[in-house]
């Protein structure tokens, strides 16, 4: 019956720093004869793991074992002759006498005389050319033989993994060389190498033979060596002398921006202003650079009519705000090559009212297919907009009226004129279980093609009221033997509602009454809205 040792084993809670150290670690327990019964790794990280080892300390005897013990017993005692003969083959005197034979051939003098060898002890048999004593010289020969301590760092490092360079860590290298650590920690403080404290330590850096090494400590305590090739500088730091502007000399390729920026006092009268004539204009300097628009505004011209839409319209883009598209007055006058202000007196010309605020309402003008207005954003940026006219919509009186007659200075707002709205959104609305029609105003505009904001503002020019809160008292619109109004939800959204009027042509109280009813079934549809 066999018995067993057992033994923990874990990497800690940070993990081997490679895989290598790793399998190190792993063939250590093997050649020590350990057998691994379990190993658990991390879930986050496949170097760091738990476990159990165990190995046999007592076995049952038999004669296989026996037989297999004897022969490794024989094979290892041979081996430890072979190896001190071949140690004593190779040690022997021969080279020596080879190096004494060639320096007494050097340094023997012309007369032939041959130096005399020293036959006293001949007859010892115990003594021998390995006993004698070293003398300094070939200690210091032996010495200067050993590979220095960077030399001999490079065949064990390794590629460093968090950085350029490679790296080796001072545990492998206690092992390795069969020192202890701190026998390797002090030759790194003999060759100039400074230990860090702690593992936010600035490294400090170390140069042999065009590389540099240092040291650094990791969060788990461990030592670790680095080296890498020393940076090659690429260029020289000179330092410039400033000039100022007036030590630049008038002649040479001087940018001509340098020129725009200075003074109309300052620019030379000598040199000469190219003529500019109407077939070829100013549109660049000599240097390349662009003049700016206002420089060639002048000759260009803006066409007249429908025309100067159909030239904006390639240089708009879609409106973010509904359906069409549109485009700012500055940038247009750039893509057109002309003045901001000429650009707006052409849409003054062709009916388009510059609103003088950016709430003001819009005044459309009907070109063809298609419906065009001014507005004003909230930087007071002017912007045309475009859009196509929806099949059967009508443009409210107020609305075509402006777009006929000439833009004033400040347009006057007409008389609302509720049909035109109300019969436009009238076949948009769904009815509801209490027998009337509703619909959100929200989706109402967006079917009309409208921005919310412009269609609630021609529910109120239409004379409806836009309640404050849910229960307030609607403001009832008649139109077309119907009655209109406007509530919010207990959501705060804003619907219009529509309902057959009973009470036409029975007089003002008969109509009191209707309102009344439609407050009972407005409070029943509160849910429904």
């Amino acid at each position: 019956m066999s018995l067993w040792e057992y033994k923990v084993i874990t990497s800690g809670k940070g993990g081997f720093a490679s895989p290598a150290l790793l399998e190190k670690f792993l063939n250590d327990l093997g050649r020590d004869e350990w057998e691994i019964v379990h190993f658990q790794s991390a879930a986050d990280n496949l170097l760091a793991f738990t476990g159990l080892a165990r190995r046999s300390t007592q076995r049952d005897w038999s004669l296989q074992d026996a037989a297999a013990a004897a022969a490794k017993a024989e094979a290892d005692k041979l081996r430890a002759e072979f190896a001190a003969k071949f140690q004593a083959a190779t040690s022997t005197a021969a080279p020596e006498e080879k190096s004494a034979s060639f320096i007494e051939e050097k340094t023997a003098p012309q007369d032939d005389f041959r130096k005399p060898v020293d036959t006293s002890r001949d007859s010892d048999p115990d003594s021998g050319d390995d006993e004698a004593e070293k003398d300094d010289w070939d200690k210091l020969n032996e010495e200067n033989e050993l590979p220095t301590f960077f030399d001999a760092l490079k065949p064990h490092m390794r590629r460093n993994q968090r950085g350029p360079g490679m790296s080796v860590g001072v545990d492998y290298l206690a092992k390795k060389w069969d020192l202890s650590e701190e026998d390797v920690k002090g030759a790194l403080v003999e060759c100039g190498l400074q230990i860090a404290a702690d593992e936010n330590a600035k490294p400090v850096y170390v140069e042999y033979d065009g590389d540099l090494f240092w040291v650094n400590i990791n969060r788990r305590g461990e030592l670790w060596i680095n080296t890498r090739e020393k940076p090659r500088p690429v260029f020289r730091v000179v330092q410039g002398t400033r000039v100022a502007d007036e030590a630049i000399p008038e002649t040479g390729n001087r940018p001509a921006e340098s020129e725009a920026r200075r003074p109309a006092s300052e620019v030379p009268a000598s040199r000469p202003e190219r003529p500019e004539t109407a077939a070829e204009p100013k549109a660049a300097d000599q240097s390349g650079h662009r003049n700016p628009p206002s420089e060639t505004a002048a000759s260009v011209a803006l066409p007249a009519g429908p025309a100067l839409l159909e030239r904006v319209r390639p240089q708009m883009r879609r409106n973010r705000r509904g359906p069409g598209g549109s485009g700012s007055t500055s940038f247009l006058s750039r893509a057109l090559k002309c003045s901001e202000a000429d650009l707006v007196a052409a849409f003054r010309t062709l009916g388009l009212v510059v609103p003088e605020k950016a709430e003001d309402k819009p005044v459309f003008i009907e070109v063809g297919t298609d419906l065009w207005w001014l507005n004003l954003d909230s930087r007071g940026g002017l912007w045309i907009n475009g859009r196509e006219k929806e099949p059967g919509e009508v443009i409210a009186a107020p609305l075509a009226a402006a777009a006929t007659e000439p833009a004033p200075a400040a347009p006057t707002p007409a008389a609302p004129v509720p049909g035109a709205v109300l019969a436009a959104v009238r076949l948009l609305l769904k009815e509801t279980k209490t027998g009337a029609v509703a619909g959100k105003a929200d989706r109402l505009a967006e079917e009309l093609g409208k921005a919310p904001d412009e269609f609630v503002s021609a529910l109120v020019g239409s004379g409806l009221k836009v309640p404050e809160k849910a229960r307030e008292k609607p403001v009832f619109v008649e139109h077309a033997g119907e009655i209109f109004w406007l509530n919010k939800n207990a959501k705060d959204e804003l619907w219009l509602n529509a309902k057959a009027s009973k009470y036409t042509d029975k007089g003002a109280g008969a109509a009191e009454g209707e309102k009344k009813h439609a407050r009972r079934g407005r409070k029943k549809a509160d849910g429904e809205s």
